[in-house]
């Protein structure tokens, strides 16, 4: 294996970089992608508030239908810039931390199926390094786990034994190689990264025959604290959510695809910690990690500086984010971050 170098990393972005950070965008366009509605409005706009990757991304909403999508949105090239060094990389050990802290999570997911089914056989989209599936086996012992990913991951996770078969690539362009083999398709956290949602439903679709279930789990962009935190709500997370889907878009677009909801979770799915992540978030856009390798220039002593600062304001910051998640949610029992959706092919 070939180790890569630090010096070898800032000489591949500082290549990257030389041409400009626009060349990672499509033309914007003038439609909603969900429904054709030409009603458009700026939702917001944002940087990278977790990588610090330069490049400023707007998310654009349909005035008709809610769809909360980027716009531009992020060509091939730059979805392999934005995505470099945050799930592998430099970044894989941070992500496969925090997937490792998602158990309860993982679990209420596999928990959904109870009382509607008991599978055989779960094809996990987009799984990872398979944490899910690893967890899910707890619950559901006796059930054959095969995961599908773009990235080397997912490979990494059939080594370990977290699932029983790999698939490494696109969806719908796997779909003559899965269709008729699962009774349990599951998309966590999934389609919002997709460049087209509406192409994978139809994957989904394809996949599974009549009695099978698509469990799906979304950030919700009707959330209040979408409004209250504006771009330091986690869940917008530009550049890498390309589409942010209302429930009721979803229940339509499901149902004209042959599926019938059965089953939603609002609170059961919530994350949490909306003021917590973006206290983090904040701070992070203030002091950035001064030695990043796409950063222009060498650090510089006000790079370490504000560094420093936002390390030392962390500690009461997160508190107050807390203390605030504590207090505003049980006032807002409505309202989650996140919802999951359990649907039936009919």
């Amino acid at each position: 294996m070939t180790l890569i170098t630090d010096q070898d990393l800032r000489s591949r972005y500082r290549a990257d970089l030389a041409q400009g950070v626009a060349r990672f965008l499509e033309p914007r366009r003038p439609d909603c992608p969900w429904c054709g509605s030409h009603a458009l409005e700026v939702r917001l706009t944002s940087p990278d508030l977790v990588q610090a990757k330069p490049g400023r991304f707007v998310l654009e909403r349909c005035r008709d239908c809610g769809h909360v999508f980027q716009n531009p949105r992020l060509n091939e090239a730059g979805l392999d810039f934005y995505y470099r060094d945050f799930y592998d990389g430099l970044g894989a050990e941070a992500v496969e931390r925090g997937f490792g802290m998602a158990r309860r999570s993982y679990r209420r997911r596999a928990e959904m199926l109870r009382g509607h089914a008991v599978p055989r056989t779960w094809l996990d989209v987009g799984t990872g390094y398979g944490h899910f599936c690893r967890t899910a086996k707890e619950v559901w012992p006796r059930t054959r786990f095969t995961g599908l990913d773009r990235g080397e991951s997912v490979m990494k996770a059939r080594r370990r034994g977290w699932i029983g078969e790999a698939h490494r690539g696109s969806f719908p362009e796997l779909v003559p190689d899965l269709a008729g083999r699962h009774d349990v398709v599951s998309m966590h956290h999934y389609l919002e990264h997709t460049t087209e949602p509406l192409r994978e439903l139809d994957a989904a679709a394809s996949v599974l025959d009549r009695g099978g279930h698509l469990l799906i789990e979304l950030p919700d962009p009707e959330c209040v604290f979408g409004r209250l935190l504006g771009r330091y709500w986690i869940p917008w997370f530009q550049p890498q959510h390309l589409h942010l889907i209302p429930f009721g878009n979803l229940e339509r677009a499901l149902a004209e695809r042959g599926f019938s909801v059965v089953a939603v979770e609002r609170r059961r799915a919530d994350i949490g910690h909306d003021f917590a992540f973006a206290a983090w978030a904040a701070l992070n856009r203030f002091g950035p990690r001064p030695s990043r390798p796409w950063k222009v220039g060498p650090p510089t002593a006000v790079d370490r500086a504000r560094r420093v600062a936002a390390l030392g304001l962390a500690g009461p910051a997160l508190l107050s984010g807390l203390l605030l998640d504590a207090t505003l949610r049980p006032l807002l029992p409505r309202h989650s971050n996140t919802y999951r959706v359990l649907a039936l092919r009919t």
